[in-house]
């Protein structure tokens, strides 16, 4: 009885300094990680809207979105952080969008978890590329193994399919939220 109670005791205070610990590295890394995040979303924005010179968060609307200004701060589009489900795990990524909304400037994953070598090819050119100036008008559509003949069309990569498929869907519903929010006057 005597060595059950002296290790519970034990176990006990292991438990204790550990939580304690911890408690304490999550509350000194808390700030730096969000100090990270804001770092590499400020450099997506300007990634998306290449000729931005500053923007301004748009508050009126339940999500993460910015209004992006060139020199003279007339708006030039948005950029809208989205992010959905890839095919090992969520994909975090930066829209950039004409204040129309009928035009991707860009794209810029800011977080993914796909396949080394495979799925990862969604962060690099030519695929990145294919988004520049695409017409987003009613939606971006895919196509698997030949080149795109419509002007909403990109090319999937072969082998990292579903990876693909997934950057395309989550920009499309990024694109219907923010289209929702702007036809019922909600984004101002």
């Amino acid at each position: 009885m005597k060595t059950i109670v002296g290790m519970l005791i034990t176990l006990s205070i292991i438990g204790v300094v550990s939580g304690g610990g911890l408690a304490m590295l999550s509350s000194w890394a808390d700030p730096l990680i969000a100090a990270n995040k804001k770092a590499d979303t400020e450099r997506a924005i300007f990634q998306v809207q290449p000729e931005a010179k500053n923007y301004k968060k748009i508050e009126s609307v339940a999500y993460e979105l910015y209004q992006v200004l060139d020199e003279s701060n007339n708006p030039v589009g948005y950029a809208l952080p989205w992010e959905g489900n890839g095919f090992q795990g969520k994909i975090r990524m930066m829209i950039g969008v004409t204040s129309d909304l009928m035009t991707i400037k860009a794209i810029e994953v800011i977080d993914q978890v796909e396949t080394p070598g495979l799925g990862t090819k969604v962060v690099e050119d030519p695929f990145r590329s294919q988004f520049a100036g695409l017409n987003a008008d009613p939606q971006v559509d895919w196509v698997k193994g030949v080149p795109p003949t419509k002007d909403n069309e990109i090319q999937t990569i072969t082998g990292a399919t579903i990876s693909s498929k997934a950057i395309v869907e989550i920009l499309n519903d990024g694109l219907a939220n923010l289209r929702k929010d702007m036809k019922e006057g909600g984004v101002q």
